[in-house]
């Protein structure tokens, strides 16, 4: 809760990679509050009371929206969902505005790594940007379970990253309004 709220405000491809990741985490712990209490609050220092409060009904209100939601077993809660969407409609907004030409060469920079994830993904073909965001969050999981990745992943990745965070920090930019030039 804590650290979302300050990646909500400060990276939304971090904020929406997070959110995926506890997401996960709630289903690891079978939506079960005791267990997340066990299992993850428990493991913050030096919270008070109250922190320890917020952040359980946090997680409680995060569970909620997860059974109504029918994403209880994956799939990504409508919160998040709006935050790719978003990310999505502002980059479009960008590749067709002829006065962003980093953020366009940025993009082709990272496009045929997209199209090579987008050709692998089968059937569970998802946007640009979701495929970027998958990609990022895929290998946050195989470095958290320690798994080897090749030069070539290492590459593909640094590419959509550094691309995810010229969206990333235009999206910041547009939420401060700062982003088109008033005129």
């Amino acid at each position: 809760m804590i650290i979302a709220s300050e990646k909500r405000k400060e990276n939304i491809a971090e904020y929406l990679i997070y959110m995926w990741h506890i997401e996960d985490l709630i289903r690891a712990n079978d939506l079960d509050i005791d267990k997340i209490r066990l299992n993850v609050i428990s493991r913050y220092q030096n919270l008070t009371p109250e922190q320890v409060r917020e952040m359980t009904d946090w997680y409680e209100s995060l569970i909620d929206m997860m059974r109504r939601e029918g994403v209880e077993k994956n799939g990504h809660l409508q919160i998040n969902k709006n935050i790719l969407s978003a990310m999505v409609a502002l980059h479009q907004t960008l590749l067709n505005d002829p006065s962003f030409p980093d953020y366009t060469a940025e993009f082709y920079k990272a496009l045929p790594y997209i199209v090579e994830l987008r050709a692998k993904a089968g059937e569970n073909k998802s946007g640009e940007i979701e495929t970027c965001i998958n990609a990022l969050y895929g290998m946050l999981l195989m470095r958290l379970q320690g798994k080897e990745i090749s030069k070539d992943t290492v590459a593909a990745i640094a590419q959509i990253s550094h691309f995810i965070a010229v969206l990333a920090r235009n999206f910041k930019l547009d939420e401060e309004d700062a982003l088109f030039k008033h005129e």
